[in-house]
């Protein structure tokens, strides 16, 4: 049987071939595009599990192929950027990739980083399926652990996969002070090779997600981190 389908999108077509020869050894299927609108293509037509996305495409660019993904659905993308600028990685981070990869990479790194970021992904579920079992409610938010829906003043909000592992980690202690590292490490993991600045990012994603909650807010304690207020 095959395993988890991995679409590769990457004008370079040896690092192509690199990715596709370390995941293949790892169980994954692999398929590859060289530019943006063929990633687009088989995105739509054979809905990969995880796309590992280059932000430096010709024609239609990574920054464009992610925004489209994620007006679809949430697949997870891992973005690839071959620039040293901080700016490329935060704003790949705030179109919706789940994690990224600065180039020359080790692609032992990346197949580690792949298969953290499908450990934490579910497709997200009906929430009229949701039922009392494994679920947090605090405030006026409902956490379903077991189906990975997120309801907030009563209405089912789509969180993309860390987002809700980060909620998650909130919501087991609230009004707790969680410093950034402690959220790397419980939200990404001990295979996480990134810096902190990811924390910002999706902490801003989560709190636009819970903003119609009277009830629970996410405060920043300067210099420290954050914490999930229940009023």
């Amino acid at each position: 049987m095959a395993g988890p389908l991995v679409l590769v999108v990457d004008d370079e077509v040896n690092i192509a071939d690199l990715a596709r020869m370390y995941l293949t050894k790892e169980g994954f299927e692999v398929i590859t595009a060289e530019d943006g609108n063929e990633g687009l293509r088989l995105f739509r037509s054979r809905h990969p599990t995880l796309i590992v996305l280059d932000l430096m495409l010709p024609g239609v660019d990574g920054y464009e192929v992610c925004r489209q993904v994620r007006k679809e659905n949430n697949t997870p993308i891992i973005m690839l950027t071959a620039r040293g600028d901080d700016i490329d990685r935060i704003v790949g981070l705030e179109l919706g990739a789940d994690d990224y990869l600065t180039k020359p990479f080790n692609p032992r790194e990346l197949v580690a980083r792949v298969k953290a970021v499908l450990r934490r992904y579910t497709p997200p579920g009906n929430p009229e399926e949701a039922v009392d079992k494994d679920r947090i409610s605090i405030g006026d938010v409902i956490v379903d652990l077991k189906q990975r829906i997120v309801i907030v003043a009563g209405r089912n909000v789509e969180l993309r996969a860390k987002e809700f592992d980060l909620l998650t980690t909130f919501a087991q202690s609230p009004n707790t002070v969680f410093d950034r590292e402690k959220l790397l490490n419980l939200v990404w993991g001990y295979e996480y090779y990134g810096d902190s600045r990811t924390i910002d990012v999706h902490v801003t994603h989560l709190r636009e997600k819970l903003e119609s909650s009277l009830k629970v807010k996410i405060q920043t304690v300067w210099g420290v981190g954050y914490k999930l207020m229940v009023q």
